[in-house]
């Protein structure tokens, strides 16, 4: 009988760093599913997303160079959704199903394979009710100066945007509440290296006493 990977969720705001844990995690053997990337792919290439972010966003969001790729202007719809909490919520309801699917694709593939950890790195684990669906949730943790800086240093946005978008996401305090560990991202790379080993190991130990 396939036995199911352990089911571990990834969040934190914008600028936390979870995607960098992501990788050491990955680095240490377990297996990543990133919800925000799959969420963008299907913006792209899922006609029914398509056809429901031109009706919420209008077709000018879209466009097609010479070659006919598709592209997304994303700032746009940032602009938008974080300002606008019910265009954010049709957002979700709209790509959030899908994404589920696609984690649930993985899941079976990795019992398939053997695989021990999936991790999901996901922005909205909490508000979109992905939690329920897990065994352990990492939350990763920064200040929200340097929270700010990182994001800001990234492209993410303009310092107001930032701001916004940090707003309009569950406050640090209410994550790291409904955590099973928090990762805790003010330090250096080899601190932070640290505490992602000390959680690897956590979860590890759960697995041999299953």
């Amino acid at each position: 009988m396939e036995r199911l990977p352990l089911l571990v969720g990834v969040t934190g705001g914008i600028g936390s760093g979870k995607s960098t844990v992501c990788s050491m995690l990955a680095g240490l053997g377990c297996e990543l599913f990133e919800a925000d990337r799959v969420a963008k792919e299907l913006q792209l290439h899922d006609p029914e997303v398509i056809a429901g972010i031109e009706k919420l966003f209008g077709s000018g969001v879209y466009h097609r160079d010479a070659s006919g790729a598709l592209s997304i202007d994303r700032k746009a719809i940032a602009a938008v959704v974080f300002s606008d909490r019910e265009k954010l919520d049709a957002l979700n309801r709209l790509v959030h199903p899908k994404v589920r699917e696609a984690f649930h694709s993985e899941i079976l593939r990795c019992a398939r394979e053997g695989k021990r950890i999936l991790c999901k790195e996901a922005a909205i684990l909490f508000e979109s009710g992905m939690d329920k669906e897990l065994d352990r949730i990492i939350v990763v943790a920064a200040s929200d100066g340097l929270r700010l800086e990182r994001a800001v240093a990234r492209g993410m946005g303009t310092r107001d945007e930032v701001r916004r978008r940090m707003k309009a996401q569950w406050p640090q305090e209410e994550l790291i509440g409904r955590a099973h560990y928090v990762i805790f991202n003010d330090g250096t790379l080899e601190e932070l290296r640290m505490q992602v080993e000390k959680v690897y190991r956590s979860l590890e130990s759960l697995l041999s006493s299953a």
